[in-house]
């Protein structure tokens, strides 16, 4: 019978976001690939220490018990198959279960997603995750800079998404760049019964919903949170669009427009997903956090890049 990945959440993730690679980066950055295969190489027995979504990861690879296997990460990586021996080492170094990967040599990745059936892409080349989200798969570009997250929940994986163009469509969020606050709180009002369209981690969030469900016997639980800059009155449609797909958030934070970054610090997730990038770069000062390049905010055409 051949293996299949069917019935688990499947993340597909880059060596940067998992693994700080970042000294090694900049030898590649500066033309010099051969130098950065030869580091890599040299290093192989040292193992990278952990990158931003590394706790995410650990942290969902913990609902896998030994009868049942709930979660599958992949790496998938323009890193080389030489450079891939080191990131197969680091994982296991870090006791991460971990043992499928992809290795492009600087040829995009993002194809490999629709085979393996990701219900998530974390990666540090935005282009690839512009590219991902354009193929309709839910992909982050992480922010190799942020802060790392915190070990004060280690039986709870945390996380948190942004609403609009995140977990729902831009559709409410195209009123708002075109009209002005005003028209957006009539039209929320109006529509407050009507579900909003699925955004590009409407997926994700049902198969979180469903790991929670199905993993009674694992030592992790999972906690989410909405967190918004939409404020009341315009409050209530998201909770009737959660409700309507029958999924459901811990918490909601509707923040009218006060930064996200100090109360992201105060949730303490393991990840946090945000279309607008000045809200995903203030939040990364606080918390591990990603770029979702989706939306009005973001539209503009994927362009080419070989960074790892």
């Amino acid at each position: 019978m051949s293996a299949s990945l069917e019935n688990q959440l499947v993340v597909a993730i880059s060596s940067r976001a998992l693994f700080d690679f970042e000294e090694e980066n900049r030898l590649f950055e500066q033309g010099d690939a051969k130098a950065y295969m030869q580091t890599q190489l040299a290093r192989l027995n040292t193992p990278a220490a952990p990158g931003v979504a590394f706790s995410l990861v650990k942290k969902l690879l913990a609902f896998n018990t030994p009868r049942h296997k709930r979660v599958e990460v992949v790496m998938l990586s323009r890193n080389d198959p030489v450079s891939g021996l080191r990131v197969f080492r680091s994982a296991q170094a870090h006791a991460l279960e971990i043992q499928r990967g992809v290795f492009t040599q600087g040829r995009d990745p993002f194809h490999y997603l629709r085979p393996l059936g990701a219900h998530l892409f974390l990666s540090a080349n935005a282009d690839d995750v512009a590219h991902a989200l354009a193929l309709g798969h839910p992909a982050a570009q992480v922010a190799t800079q942020a802060v790392r997250a915190s070990d004060a929940h280690p039986d709870e994986v945390r996380i948190a998404f942004d609403g609009d163009a995140v977990l729902f469509s831009d559709e409410a969020e195209r009123v708002f760049q075109s009209d002005g606050l005003e028209t957006f709180q009539s039209h929320e009002i109006a529509k407050a019964n009507e579900p909003l369209p699925p955004g590009p981690f409407q997926h994700f969030l049902a198969a979180l919903h469903r790991l929670q469900n199905a993993g009674h016997d694992a030592p992790m639980r999972i906690r989410t949170a909405l967190v918004t800059a939409r404020s009341a009155p315009a409050h209530e449609r998201p909770i009737q669009t959660l409700l309507s797909w029958g999924v459901g958030v811990d918490e909601a934070m509707f923040l009218g427009g006060l930064p996200k970054g100090q109360f992201l610090r105060e949730f303490q997730p393991d990840f946090f997903f945000d279309d607008q990038r000045g809200h995903f770069e203030q939040a990364a000062r606080h918390v591990p956090s990603g770029h979702v390049a989706s939306g009005i905010t973001n539209a503009r055409p994927p362009t080419k890049s070989a960074s790892r």
